[in-house]
């Protein structure tokens, strides 16, 4: 029975629990869905929007992109909860860092991934995540990296420019009503990097409650470009749904199921 894709909606996907052990002695909680029927296309590694203010691998983008993408764009996601973040998933050891000590996650993920013999590495971070993208992300074997709302606060020219050097695929997805940079600035910004692709989505706000397919279609526009988007909205097979009741008691914005 064909039926329509919601927020809650699960597709077909193997999912593992599992652990990432940092260079710093800390062991980090996260999941790895990978398509049911077939080899992945590329990967996605997550990184979370910040933990003091709600974020972790359970925040609604990263836990549709989960849901949904193995299934109909043959991506793997893999999401993660950095250092003293907890989700329904779990709690991640240590304690946040602001953005520092984070660089050890961020290459337990990258390593993660490879020593999996995971194809076409990319990381989209979110938020804070993007920072630690832009830091930390410039990996051999990341292929390029999908910013959603990037603040660029702790990111520095030092960053921007070693991108730039890199030649790598850089895309940032711009909310018109960002709280913290709009397009314009954000095109200024990120002339830094002449490759980087600046996109303003009319009428988004920081959090994306609202445009989760938007940022999905972008996603696989970039880590799978011979799939076509936009994805489904509909699927004709197995779903289950997902308790959106857990997050009942969160009030960000960042947790909506839309």
């Amino acid at each position: 029975m064909t039926e329509r894709i919601r927020g809650n909606s699960v597709l077909p996907a193997k999912r593992e629990a599992i652990t990432l052990e940092t260079a710093d002695g800390l062991t980090l909680v996260g999941e790895l869905a990978t398509p049911i029927d077939r080899p992945p296309v590329a990967t996605m590694i997550c990184l979370h929007p910040l933990p003091t203010h709600g974020g972790m691998m359970d925040s609604h983008l990263f836990r549709k992109a989960s849901y949904r993408l193995p299934a109909l764009a043959g991506i793997a996601v893999l999401r993660f909860n950095t250092r003293g973040t907890s989700s329904l998933q779990g709690a991640s050891e240590g304690e946040f860092d602001n953005g520092v000590g984070e660089q050890f996650d961020v290459a337990a993920a990258v390593e993660h991934a490879e020593f999996a013999d995971l194809p076409h590495i990319w990381i989209v971070g979110w938020s804070f995540g993007t920072d630690l993208a832009l830091m930390y992300g410039l990996e051999p074997s990341v292929e390029g990296i999908v910013l959603l709302s990037p603040p660029i606060r702790s990111a520095g020219p030092q960053h921007l420019k070693a991108w730039a050097d890199s030649g790598k695929p850089v895309t940032a997805l711009i909310p018109e009503h960002d709280d913290y940079l709009q397009p314009p600035e954000a095109r200024e910004r990120f002339a830094a990097i002449p490759q980087a692709d600046v996109i303003g989505v009319d009428g988004a706000k920081h959090l994306w409650v609202g445009d989760s397919e938007r940022v999905l279609d972008e996603i696989v526009r970039k880590l799978a470009p011979d799939v076509p988007v936009p994805l489904p909205n509909t699927w004709d097979g197995p779903m289950e749904r997902a308790d959106s009741s857990a997050y009942k008691d969160r009030t960000v914005a960042a947790f909506e199921t839309d």
